[in-house]
């Protein structure tokens, strides 16, 4: 049974910087992409980063572009999500997801397992 664990949330002042982790288990096949969406309440959910396994090539929402940054450590199966010039607008309930599949890689649908998500919250 797949698990995605997500920890690293919190609360931050504008300006300030968190890190995301989530530790993945219960693979059978490793995926391929693993990333980072976030929802607001009766908003749309939206990708913002996520990383190729095989090479670690990023992709990025523009709104997030030079201020987030996902990295992964592959032997301990953990993706990083480190989120900086963190603004009142990056406030959510950040998931992390992971997919062996194809498709457009922020765009959530195309993803198999998702985390518990953690909350960020970022006052101004």
């Amino acid at each position: 049974q797949v698990q995605l664990v997500e920890s690293g949330g919190g609360s931050v002042q504008a300006g300030g910087s968190l890190r995301l982790s989530c530790v993945a288990s219960g693979y059978t096949n490793s995926p391929n992409f693993m990333g980072w969406f976030r929802q607001i309440p009766g908003k749309e959910r939206e990708g913002v980063a996520t990383i190729y396994a095989g090479d670690g090539s990023a992709y990025y929402a523009d709104s997030v572009k030079g201020r987030f940054t996902i990295s992964q450590d592959n032997a301990k199966n953990t993706v990083y999500l480190q989120m900086d010039s963190l603004n009142p607008e990056d406030t959510a309930m950040y998931y992390c997801a992971a997919r062996r599949g194809g498709g457009r890689v922020l765009d959530g649908g195309t993803y198999n397992y998702w985390g518990q998500g953690t909350q960020v919250t970022v006052s101004s």
